[in-house]
């Protein structure tokens, strides 16, 4: 491919042969078409099945050929300007567009180089007219070119003070111009970056490698991985490749394979990989049009379908893709960590050895000198594991489940020898070894190490072992959740739950104390792991069910590890359930006794309800960074805590309740409440229900009363009720990092979806709300808000735009939905111009569902929609319009996807049945919502 196409660049560039007298408009349209004619060649080459490498050398020889066409008469132009012909200038170019790995969108790097002893003067006219003629014209072409000037001293200096400058240098490479210029700098440099702190690099490196990985998600199993940075990406092949030729004067990964860094098949293991991600990114490039690196799950059955995975179910193909993408990763992410490993060492070894391969003796040879320690055909020396001869797994298989026990118990690390045999003798984990008594003890044991277990899996898992002796569990391994809230894939998922309950075993504090607690308060503490191991073991068999399923394939794993029957039935009840402890506190109200004891009745005992608790806790903050926050461990936390109620009350709940209001109203009615009689308060208790008393506290209920004092005053005041002004207060709520917003009016039609528009105009985000009305048309409504950035800039002025919003809705009966539509409008171009739309949310279709919750005695309606500002107004005003009233609400935002919980009541309840007019509802806000989402 790339001899023809430099005989097509040849050919193209006759177009780019410029004088004094070819106007800018031409020459920017020739510099198009040039661009243009090269790209269509190159990813019609592309789609032929081009290699990776071979698309990025063909694009960064049609740039090379552009810039030379710019730069050499200008260059030129330069040695006029000082009347010296042997001025020098290189132009050069850095990073990806240096190694000839330049991708359809990748950034373009170049320098200008000019020897150390340029007059000042003169460098100054010729950046100007380098840029003038060089840089603008590729600008203007729509590049992305970065640049730097530099003489030679200011090379060397820079990249002394910045790594990141001396690693872009590692890779320079001349295009035009001067090349005794460049090749003097690059001999100079090579020595240079040889003797300048080689062992600090490294450290650098290596660190910069944690830090990157962390920020991307810290795994390779991300569903949406960043293919240049994340882990297993081509930034790791980068680095391991720069310290290399840093340490080992190296410049390619061959040469590790002398030196015993790399085996020759993990060099063409590694090789295929990089090509593999590299025809990944071109893709994604040439697809999107657009430089980005994100392969998100929009994109992934586009990419599949391109790169030749043709399978016609899509959620197949992007799985077989996704597949294929993991293990290229996994392969670059291994053999890049067992390289840095031996540079690290390497490094830190007091003495410098005279060679590479003279460093890598002298570390074997230190190795053996140090004590050993010697535990079933292993051996223990410093801080790592190893064999003691090669034909210990052969000689007993049992030992691939114990190494693992002994790696934890002796708090160890396998050695880079001991984790290739160990790939190697895999296919040894037959069913023998699974049926084992003796390797089945030994991962139960190591299941037992409560706040240890995760790093210990997390190995088995990576290096193969974990699917080979639970293979139920190894159909997990690489599995892309089809779920918009998951954001790593099932196999790495579940590990993750595992982490986070070794955090609940080891941290005492913070978001962790309870769960803690509930832990310790479990008959087997430590039966959670394995329930953590299993819970979504189902999902092999797909999303749908997959609680049932998982349940099925459960049980010969319980019986193959000898769990005892009464263990096995939690674990089969919390499998089966464990998605039901969230659905409750995200859709239904907490603070509603029913909701309590209908969760408890399904729960069935307090054992089961800890385990729950805790699972479902780690599932959550397993699932994706962020995801869990402390609002949603308020609901969780209160659900669990009023089930705890409903046992320890076997059965006289309700008498407690009524107790517990004749008590509230007592004390309530002992306390002076300024401007308040006795007879107001006795009021409140007879005109409101019961539920209102059980879960409000006594503040609020006192809070309630003056508001409702302060409108009763009112009404003398007023021309008539309608005109009467809410009464509004506002509470921070410090510990749920939210804000409660209680507003006091006249009962009417639409009350709610009217108080929900102003706050959406005022700059609030519903998190929740509760609305009551006294028996004498009193109306309690509670907003729990956060604030959502669109508002005023101060939180008095935000106030002030609510308070007044809701005089024009209420008192002047105002539609404010024009004005919520303008604030779209705005918002939209606003996030237009910061590029930051979620495809996810624009491609996801309005979903409503209508239903009557037999357990808790309530109508509820459900709505899964593309978040928006208004939202929720529309939902409650076509909820007011078809005759219904909102008694609760519970809104969830995830990845741009509204879920939202509404209670309903009919205003005005008649004999017929109301089910048609709740279908009436759930196909007009379909129809709403779905117009709003084209």
């Amino acid at each position: 491919m790339i001899q023809a196409f430099a005989r097509q660049l040849k050919n193209d560039a006759s177009s780019l042969a410029f004088n004094s007298e070819t106007k800018p408009a031409e020459k920017l349209a020739a510099l198009k078409g040039f661009l243009k004619t090269g790209t269509e060649t190159i990813l019609a080459e592309h789609r032929n099945g081009a290699s990776g490498l071979d698309v990025g050398k063909a694009r960064s020889l049609m740039i090379d050929t552009l810039i030379s066409k710019l730069a050499e008469p200008a260059i030129q132009a330069v040695q006029e300007l000082s009347n010296k012909a042997d001025l020098a200038v290189s132009v050069v170019a850095l990073g990806g567009y240096g190694r000839e790995e330049l991708c359809p969108l990748s950034d373009i790097d170049i320098m200008f180089l000019y020897p150390s002893d340029t007059d000042s003067k003169l460098l100054e006219k010729a950046q100007e007219l380098l840029v003038q003629e060089v840089l603008y014209p590729l600008w203007d072409a729509g590049l992305k070119v970065g640049h730097s000037t530099r003489s030679v001293d200011e090379a060397f200096k820079e990249a002394k003070a910045d790594i990141q400058t001396k690693t872009a240098l590692l890779e320079a490479r001349r295009i035009c111009g001067s090349a005794p210029l460049f090749e003097g700098f690059q001999t100079s440099y090579h020595l240079f970056y040889r003797k300048d702190g080689p062992k600090e690099y490294i450290k650098q490196r290596l660190d910069d490698q944690r830090s990157r990985r962390a920020k991307f998600g810290g795994s390779i199993y991300m569903q949406e991985p960043d293919i240049k940075s994340g882990v297993g990406g081509l930034r790791d092949y980068h680095n391991t490749l720069w310290m290399a030729q840093v340490r080992l004067n190296l410049k390619d990964m061959a040469g590790l394979v002398p030196l015993n860094y790399l085996s020759k098949q993990e060099l063409q293991d590694i090789r295929a990989a990089y090509e593999f991600l590299l025809r990944v990114r071109n893709e994604l490039h040439f697809r999107v049009k657009r430089p980005t690196d994100l392969l998100s799950l929009e994109l992934q059955p586009k990419v599949a379908y391109r790169l030749g995975y043709k399978q016609r179910d899509i959620l197949e193909r992007v799985e077989v893709f996704m597949r294929d993408y993991y293990r290229q990763a996994q392969i670059i992410y291994r053999v890049s960590k067992n390289i840095e490993k031996r540079l690290a060492l390497n490094t830190t070894s007091k003495k410098e050895s005279k060679s590479p391969l003279e460093s890598v003796k002298s570390f074997l040879l230190a190795r053996r000198k140090e004590r050993v320690k010697k535990v079933d055909g292993f051996l223990i020396r410093g801080q790592e594991i190893t064999f003691e001869d090669d034909s210990v797994f052969t000689e007993e298989p049992n030992r691939l489940i114990r190494i693992f026990r002994h790696s934890q118990q002796n708090g160890v690390e396998i050695d880079f020898e001991l984790n290739a045999l160990i790939r190697a003798s895999l296919e040894l984990i037959d069913d023998s070894v699974r049926l084992s008594p003796e390797a089945n003890l030994a991962f139960r044991t190591i299941m037992q190490e409560t706040g240890n277990v995760y790093p210990t899996l997390n190995e088995m898992h990576e290096l193969g072992v974990l699917g080979a002796f639970i293979p139920e569990w190894g159909k997990l391994t690489c599995l892309v959740q089809h779920e918009y809230y998951h954001r790593y894939t099932a196999d790495v998922h579940t590990l993750h739950t595992i982490r986070e309950l070794d955090e609940i075993f080891s941290n005492p504090s913070g978001i962790y104390k309870s769960y803690r607690e509930a832990v310790h308060e479990l008959r087997l503490p430590n039966l959670i792991y394995l329930i953590l191991l299993l819970h979504d073991i189902g999902k092999a068999r797909g999303i749908r069910n997959h609680a049932e399923n998982g349940v099925d394939i459960a049980e010969p794993i319980l019986e193959r590890l000898q769990i005892d029957e009464e263990n096995r039935a939690s674990v089969r009840f919390i499998i089966k359930n464990h998605l039901q402890m969230a659905r409750f506190w995200q859709r239904f109200d907490v603070d509603d006794p029913d909701t309590a004891k209908a969760f408890a009745e399904q729960v069935e005992s307090p054992e089961l309800l800890r385990l729950l608790y805790v699972h479902t806790f780690c599932d959550a903050k397993g699932t994706a960074a962020g995801l869990w926050n402390q609002y949603k461990d308020t609901l969780h936390r209160t659900l669990y805590r009023r089930a705890l109620d409903v046992f320890k009350a076997e059965g006289k709940l309700d008498q407690h309740y009524e107790q517990h209001k004749k008590m509230t109203q007592q004390e309530l009615l002992s306390i002076d409440i300024e401007g308040v009689g006795s007879e107001e308060v006795d009021a409140h208790f007879k005109l409101l229900p019961d539920r209102y008393f059980i879960n409000t506290s006594k503040e609020e209920i006192i809070k309630h009363i003056q508001m409702i004092n302060e409108l009763i005053k009112a009404i003398a005041g007023a021309e008539s009720i309608g005109a009467l002004k809410p009464v509004i207060d506002w509470k921070q709520d410090v510990n749920r990092s939210l804000t409660v917003v209680n507003i006091v009016t006249w009962d009417r039609a639409g009350l709610f979806h009217k108080l929900a528009g102003a706050l959406n105009l005022a700059g609030y985000s519903i998190l929740s709300a509760k609305a009551i009305s006294r028996d004498d048309h009193i109306a309690i409504d509670t907003f729990y808000v956060t604030e959502s950035g669109r508002g005023p800039s101060s939180e008095e002025k935000a106030k002030e735009a609510f308070a007044n919003a809701v005089k024009d809705a209420l008192v002047s009966n105002e539609d404010l939905y024009p004005r919520i539509l303008e604030m779209v409008r705005k918002e939209a171009a606003d996030i237009f111009n910061k590029n930051d739309d979620n495809p996810l949310a624009e491609s996801f279709e309005p979903q409503v569902d209508v239903y009557h919750e037999l357990s808790l005695q309530r109508t509820i309606l459900e709505v899964q929609a593309p978040d928006h500002l208004g939202l929720l107004y529309q939902i409650s005003h076509q909820i007011s319009k078809h005759g219904f009233d909102i008694t609760f609400a519970r809104i969830n935002t995830e990845r741009g996807i509204a879920i939202d919980t509404l209670y309903l009541s009919e205003v005005e309840p008649g004999e017929d049945s109301d089910g048609e007019k709740l279908m009436e509802l759930r196909d007009s806000l379909t129809k709403v919502l779905n117009a709003d989402n084209e």
